[in-house]
């Protein structure tokens, strides 16, 4: 691959490509773009050489850093082997050792792998094995519930149960009917109308889907555990499904394996993809229990099968490095790493409460959150992108960081070293007294 200038990428950059969850406008014209050209653990470095931390963990996937040997080695040693054959009709040995050891780590009852490629598909097959489980029992229901400000993926299924407006509002005359609750800012009223719908409208819905204890991209949203297991009562008390999103939750983000772990209890169906191949290559996983399995189990005159599938479906080099990723939780006791960081992150975010145009911080294992507001305790306007000039500035300081809007989003590498944790920590933290500076200067730029 040929090696261009920094100049030289920007260029291309906004010549041909279409960034994802971008304004392309302001992109195009902006003086800098920054290109990634390596990692090494917990950094990035740029074309000019500057090194990042990385603050997203590369949009929340990545688990034990960037160029890890163990991990380079384990896609090595399957490109050696083949790179890829389709699971249509066929089995591979990385996708059948993979899901066996899935479902040795998983809430148990769970005992099928369905494979798909990313997040979004994981969620799409859920949802679509979850209506053709009731089609398939003779019993259709067309509804599902979701929540308010949830985010679940960029396919028309996903979007449908997709509660963010600016991102889903002009694709709601294509999606499938969904029942909105509030998010669980206020647990009792979002359980008490989840029971309401349930109980107006028996018989129809196909399922629950909820990102359980965070909801990410709305904002990260964080509630307890308990809502969870009354979740799942209320799911068996009116005999429907209850899907679990961990797709940002999955693999550790929460101090547990799962955030169905914190509360002991086993969905009807699971969504798994990011940290499942520890942010190095696109695979998705669903996983359910042999009931709903047996629902598709019949002879193919029956038509009860689950048409539905990718090309990517089980990709062998995908599920050879989530296997060795799975391997790697255990050999570095990844858990007990993140469960010491996480009050390093508690403490931190205590001192950010009270800040100037601070309105809460929160963190749930290794996920935190830091919601700027104006001086009434309301939330900017968001075309004056507070956060994204917050992060921005960040750069100087060796962070790469991605808001949610105003939310400022901490979430590094899990295998982060505890000194880098705490150098991230502080620059955060430091950050905070620009704010009175950067909202000074939106005001005055958005003056009529």
């Amino acid at each position: 691959m040929k090696k261009l200038t920094t100049q030289q990428y920007a260029e291309l950059d906004k010549r041909y490509i279409w960034h994802p969850f971008t304004p392309m406008k302001p992109w195009c014209e902006a003086k800098e773009i920054i290109t990634i050209e390596r990692g090494e653990g917990e950094f990035l470095f740029d074309t000019d050489g500057r090194r990042y931390i990385d603050g997203s963990a590369s949009i929340w996937c990545n688990v034990h850093g960037h160029n890890v040997p163990a991990l380079n080695q384990a896609v090595i040693d399957q490109l050696n082997q083949v790179s890829h054959s389709t699971l249509l009709g066929l089995a591979n040995p990385p996708a059948v050792l993979l899901a066996e050891q899935l479902i040795k780590i998983a809430p148990a009852g769970l005992t099928k792998v369905f494979y798909s490629d990313n997040g979004s598909t994981a969620v799409e097959v859920a949802c679509k094995m979850a209506y053709q489980y009731w089609a398939n029992l003779g019993r259709p229901r067309t509804r599902y519930i979701a929540f308010g400000s949830a985010y679940h993926g960029d396919t028309i299924g996903a979007v449908s149960l997709g509660g963010i407006g600016l991102f889903h509002q002009a694709f709601k005359s294509l999606c499938f009917e969904v029942d909105f609750v509030p998010p669980p800012t206020n647990e009792r009223a979002t359980l008490a109308a989840v029971e309401k719908l349930l109980g107006e409208h028996q018989g129809q819905h196909a399922a629950i889907v909820v990102e359980p204890l965070i909801l990410g991209a709305g904002g990260m949203i964080m509630y307890g555990p308990d809502v969870l297991r009354q979740l799942r009562a209320l799911a068996d008390r009116y005999d429907t499904l209850l899907v679990f999103d961990e797709v940002m939750t999955g693999f550790g983000r929460t101090g547990k394996m799962f955030a169905a772990d914190h509360a002991g209890v086993t969905p009807d169906l699971m969504c798994l993809s990011k940290g499942l191949t520890a942010g190095y290559m696109p695979l998705g996983v669903t996983l359910t229990t042999q009931r709903i399995f047996d629902a598709f189990y019949a002879d193919p005159r029956e038509g009860k099968t689950f048409f539905h599938g990718h090309t990517f479906t089980g990709h062998p080099l995908a599920c050879a490095v989530a296997l060795r990723s799975l391997e790697l939780f255990e050999e570095n006791q990844l858990l007990a790493h993140v469960n010491r960081l996480e009050p390093i992150l508690a403490e931190m975010l205590s001192r950010a409460r009270g800040r100037p145009f601070v309105g809460a911080a929160r963190h749930c294992g290794l996920v935190g959150a830091i919601e700027l507001v104006d001086a009434n305790g309301q939330p900017f306007d968001y075309h004056w992108r507070i956060g994204g000039a917050l992060c921005t500035r960040l750069r100087e300081k060796g962070l790469m960081m991605r808001p949610l809007a105003d939310v400022v989003v901490l979430m590094p590498p899990l295998a982060i070293r505890e000194e880098n944790f705490r150098h991230f920590c502080e620059a955060v933290l430091d950050s905070l007294s620009w704010l009175p500076e950067i909202v000074a200067q939106k005001r005055n730029e958005n003056r009529p």
